[in-house]
């Protein structure tokens, strides 16, 4: 981190923490609005005041923590030590802002094609869950306590249960928020048996004085002690659970494939960047602060992390090969991502931490543009998301084939894509790590190439059957201009950082100031 990330950081009390929680009254406000709205709003402008709250809301939330960042507030400690505000979850606080108002603004369409107040109120309580989630994950972002991070986790997880579910008459949907429930249930278990693991050792909730005992009691034994690598081993359960990196991975293909496509596209960008924020907090506030003991024989973290990675990676991208449903596919393709996040995670350096910060930015515009060209797609094909409904899309929606092959060549990795980009940054980072684990790192970023080509086979076949197979019905796929909007909104910078990264990189970089 930076070197005031070393300084001694101000903690306030609850009443002088509240000007700092500004964005998250605003969501709090704005659901509170929307339930009011939707119960004495006047019928015929209920559905259009609903949406209107909730993008004021976000818009709010995003326009604050921008002020926060032009303003270059010190890092501060909030509510006695559970909350951090510094530039590290402002950044993720505006990305989950700008996340949820474009799968909100994606959602309309099927919203307003509802008839009746039973619909509208449906289309409601969807809108309400999605803030609520973007609440959770802003949280997940600034905690540095075992109680917030669990806190945190579990509000999102389980308005996530629900939404996976929304479609209450889908068989797949229902069963997707079952397993959902049942797959988050036994890791929050383990997660929590690992925090009374962390208590019971340290006596404290708070990162920073976890910290310091860890600190202490290595240095006394010469090593990390096993107790403490056993708790961590526990808390990567729930932290697994949500970038859904394997073992902890199985959730992920059943629920992407039930759930609706909106919920999935959301699923796979939001929740999983609030897992990184939170995992990357925790692991450098609480095991491995200012790398005292990272990189040294000292620490096991490195080698937990990519055995991690490769597990990760190797699962995800081999499982992909196998699939039909796109949806699936993208499923495994977006495990397969966090485990080239991991990579970079392994390093526990501020390059690597900016790394893996870019990567998510990155991740989330191909990845969310990848699933609304499915969405797009399925709408106009009676829902179905298999390979076969790309079938001639080059001819027949040369637009929309055009800005999936885009999105497709960066999630591989290709130049002159951002995804290209990203991985570039990960690989640095670990290539440039030197100590006694260079070897490793080396190891690492060729597991890291060799799946990058492996990906390129699964992302093929849809670039296969879009232009180089017939369809059986000739004829022009329409799309609702909302999509395409959307998805163009999203090719732009999928491009653009393909050809001109250097001042996103750079403030990504200078963001990464934890309240240490």
């Amino acid at each position: 981190m930076e070197a005031q990330a070393h300084d001694a950081v101000r903690v306030l009390s609850n009443i002088e923490s509240i000007p700092y929680i500004y964005p998250e009254t605003i969501l709090i406000v704005g659901v509170l609005g929307i339930v009011l709205w939707d119960l004495v709003g006047p019928k015929e402008s209920r559905f259009t005041g609903v949406v209107a709250i909730a993008l004021a809301a976000l818009a709010g939330s995003f326009a604050l923590n921008v002020y926060y960042l032009s303003h270059h507030f010190p890092a501060i400690s909030l509510f006695g030590g559970q909350l951090a505000f510094d530039r590290y979850a402002i950044v993720f606080r505006g990305l989950f802002a700008l996340i949820t108002a474009m799968v909100l603004v994606c959602a309309l369409p099927s919203a307003e094609a509802a008839h009746g107040s039973e619909e509208h109120r449906g289309a409601a309580e969807f809108i309400t869950l999605l803030l609520v989630v973007s609440l959770g994950m802003n949280f997940m972002a600034m905690s540095r306590s075992l109680l917030m991070i669990y806190l945190s986790i579990e509000i999102v997880s389980v308005i996530s249960f629900v939404m996976a579910g929304f479609k209450l008459n889908d068989r797949k949907s229902s069963e997707a928020a079952l397993k959902y429930v049942v797959f988050g249930g036994v890791s929050s278990g383990i997660m929590l048996y690992g925090m009374s693991w962390l208590y019971g050792l340290t006596r404290s909730l708070l990162l920073p004085e976890i910290s310091e005992r860890i600190l202490q009691m290595t240095a006394k034994e010469g090593h990390v002690p096993e107790v403490v690598f056993m708790a961590a081993i526990c808390l990567l359960a729930g932290f697994g659970y949500k970038i859904s990196a394997a073992p902890f991975h199985m959730w992920a293909p059943d629920v992407y494939e039930g759930s609706p496509t909106t919920v999935t596209a959301f699923f796979s960008v939001g929740p999983k960047a609030a897992g990184f924020a939170v995992l990357i907090r925790f692991f450098s506030e609480a095991l491995a602060a200012h790398g005292s003991v990272v990189g040294t024989a000292q620490s096991p973290w490195p080698v937990v992390g990519g055995i991690l990675a490769m597990a990760t990676m190797t699962v995800g991208n081999l499982s992909a090969l196998q699939q039909n449903n796109v949806k699936r596919m993208l499923a495994y393709s977006s495990i397969a991502h966090a485990g080239y996040m991991l990579l970079a995670f392994t390093v526990f350096t501020p390059d690597g931490i900016a790394a893996v910060v870019f990567y998510i930015f990155t991740y989330c515009l191909m990845n969310l543009g990848a699933f609304l060209v499915v969405i797009a797609v399925a709408d106009r094909n009676g829902g179905d998301e298999t390979v076969g409904a790309f079938t001639g899309l080059g001819t027949r929606a040369p637009i929309l084939a055009v800005t999936m092959a885009v999105f497709l060549f960066s999630l591989t990795g290709l130049p002159p894509f951002a995804g290209f980009v990203g991985k570039f940054y990960i690989f640095a980072a670990l290539l440039r790590a030197g100590g006694k684990y260079s070897d490793w790192y080396w190891t690492l970023a060729a597991v890291g190439v060799l799946n990058s080509v492996v990906s390129l086979f699964y992302y093929a076949r849809i670039l296969r059957t879009m232009y180089f197979t017939k369809a059986d019905k000739p004829g022009e796929v329409n799309v609702r201009p909302l999509y395409g909007v959307a998805t163009l909104t999203l090719l732009v910078p999928t491009l653009g950082l393909g050809l001109y990264w250097g001042p996103v990189y750079d403030f990504v970089a200078r963001s990464m100031t934890l309240a240490h």
